[in-house]
């Protein structure tokens, strides 16, 4: 799978390219994030701004992949959902599961902000 990866400071941006998200790509993405959680970098945003169709497995995956991020205290934001995958991801109920943000930046900010709250939680944990 040809996707952009961008590491920052605090994340890893993906870019998933073309217009198809499909199962096989959400299989693929989910076999590079595996490793992603244990890494010192171990936040990601997944930037779909090129994608305009993504099929209900794919989207579930999507879904499957974020709760085990979140379960390993690390982030996991989805930004520039394009309105014909959002709608299809509200139809299959899973829109209210996805933590998604309209831009990037918005999205830097939610894992930024995720990781103050994890470093608060750890000091009172002391």
């Amino acid at each position: 799978m040809n996707v952009k990866i961008d590491t920052k400071e605090k994340f890893h941006v993906i870019t998933v390219p073309g217009s198809v998200f499909s199962a096989d790509i959400a299989a693929n993405m989910a076999d590079i994030l595996e490793k992603i959680p244990g890494s010192p970098v171990k936040n990601v945003i997944v930037n779909l701004k090129d994608v305009t169709g993504m099929d209900k497995i794919a989207a579930e995956m999507l879904v499957k992949i974020q709760q085990k991020f979140y379960e390993q205290n690390a982030s996991f934001v989805i930004c520039e959902i394009q309105n014909q995958v959002e709608e299809s991801l509200d139809k299959a109920e899973l829109l209210e599961m996805i933590n998604y943000t309209p831009s990037e930046s918005e999205a830097w900010d939610i894992v930024q902000m995720e990781e103050i709250e994890r470093e608060l939680l750890d000091d009172e944990s002391l």
